[in-house]
């Protein structure tokens, strides 16, 4: 996703020798590094906790508690790498929990009826037109206005969070729509067939992006990858996709919850029948939004002009980019981003808190430098956020299951944020990015 610049003209692809030995993977070795940190976390709470860090049950509860902040994170990519932040995506979370909230317990059921289907989804679509209105009116200020963003979210952060409180009366609101609460969790997976399902999916269309890519090169004259480490990279990808899956599906719904879901249906269930949870809805739906943003990212004409405005604001806009209207759009995003991480926030909870996505602006932006987003601008991954998003959840769960007070956990990772900059500067330097 990076901007690269172009070599010199006189060399052709061809022309460029194929790496050989371990580089011919072609792997990012600082995401290497970041998968490296993640498998030194896991490893060290797993031995202090006598291995329950790494049993399917925290591993299932560990990827639904990380999905909210990874929503976000793959938007606050695009706003860094413009060069601009956004303090209020916590605060903006609250609103828009807020107004689908009141919508669902208040004002649709008296006008659709009680228990109508489309409560939940107009629900949702409100809470996606309050949070990418608001988005879109920040960027509106930051392009348009000059107004610095870190002065405008910072006035969001403050703005949001108590208009979220007036809309509830400062009261906590639920229960949620019961097929809204599907979006949460625990309360919404897809079993172990379709888990399966999914995966082996996820698994084609990676094998097929493989060679569709090698195609691609071979085809311009561009240096490929030896067979087997395409073949190499084949397996790794399949090896964690079905893993994951495996995983995921060990973690057993406990006997009781299962024969009501039974009874739920009139039926009785088999004696000695063990189900798994599967892959939650929450996690699947970050799967398709991760997909989006690369998509976005790296296939599209606003992608392009993203990461050139985030390189170098004045070529882009002497080279006729409208940046302008660029920043009302990457802002607009990351609202609509904030819209869905609400839904998924709030469907775990099954309810609307008025503390409900505090803090989350920090973990947000922590997530996505963590996972190599340059703070400069022009440089940042989708990927990487997602995963600093898993780096920063897994110290707070192993903290917490260690006996690691609040306080000190947000040491730890104020810490472990300063330090990946820190890093991060390094590795730029010596690579001479």
């Amino acid at each position: 996703m990076s901007q690269t610049g172009t070599s010199d003209s006189q060399t052709s692809p061809s022309a460029v020798p194929a790496p050989t030995g371990f580089a011919a993977l072609g792997l990012d070795m600082r995401l290497l590094g970041m998968i490296g940190a993640l498998l030194v976390i896991w490893v060290g709470f797993a031995l202090f906790t006598e291995w329950r860090f790494l049993t399917p049950r925290n591993i299932f509860n560990l990827t639904i508690q990380t999905v909210s902040v990874a929503l976000m994170a793959t938007g606050m990519v695009f706003v860094i790498v413009t060069r601009h932040i956004d303090l209020s995506v916590g605060s903006l979370l609250a609103v828009c929990s807020a107004a689908m909230a009141m919508l669902q317990t208040q004002f649709l059921p008296d006008l659709l009826g009680l228990g109508s289907p489309l409560i939940w989804i107009l629900a949702v679509l409100a809470g996606l037109v309050v949070g990418t209105t608001i988005g879109a009116f920040q960027g509106w200020m930051v392009g348009y206005l000059a107004i610095p963003s870190f002065i405008v979210t910072l006035g969001g952060l403050l703005i949001w969070r108590n208009v979220a409180w007036y809309l509830t009366n400062g009261q906590t609101i639920g229960p949620l729509d019961p097929t809204f609460s599907i979006f949460g969790g625990i309360n919404g997976t897809l079993g172990e067939g379709w888990s399966w399902i999914v995966g082996l999916g996820l698994t084609v269309a990676a094998l097929v992006l493989l060679v569709q890519s090698r195609r691609n090169k071979a085809a311009h004259g561009f240096p490929v990858k030896p067979i087997w480490a395409e073949a190499a990279l084949g397996a790794i990808f399949t090896v964690v996709i079905l893993g994951f899956i495996l995983i995921l599906n060990s973690y057993s719904i406990p006997s009781r919850r299962l024969e009501r879901q039974f009874e739920a249906r009139g039926e009785v269930m088999p004696e000695g029948l063990e189900m798994g949870y599967g892959l939650p809805v929450s996690v699947l739906l970050l799967i398709v939004v991760a997909i989006i943003m690369t998509v976005v990212a790296r296939r599209t004409r606003l992608g392009r002009y993203i990461f050139a405005t985030g390189g170098n604001p004045d070529a882009a806009e002497l080279s006729g980019i409208n940046t302008k209207l660029l920043t009302v759009k990457v802002f607009a995003i990351m609202g609509a981003l904030c819209a869905i991480s609400a839904v998924v926030a709030s469907a775990r909870l099954t309810n609307h808190s008025n503390d409900i996505g505090t803090l989350d602006e920090l973990r947000v932006i922590a997530a996505a430098v963590i996972g190599g987003t340059a703070l400069s601008g022009g440089l940042g991954t989708i990927y990487g956020a997602i995963l600093g998003a898993l780096i920063m959840q897994s110290l707070q769960s192993g903290m917490a299951m260690v006996g690691v007070d609040a306080p000190l956990q947000n040491i730890v990772v104020g810490a472990v944020l300063v330090l990946a900059v820190l890093v991060d500067i390094v590795y730029r330097r010596r690579a001479g990015i």
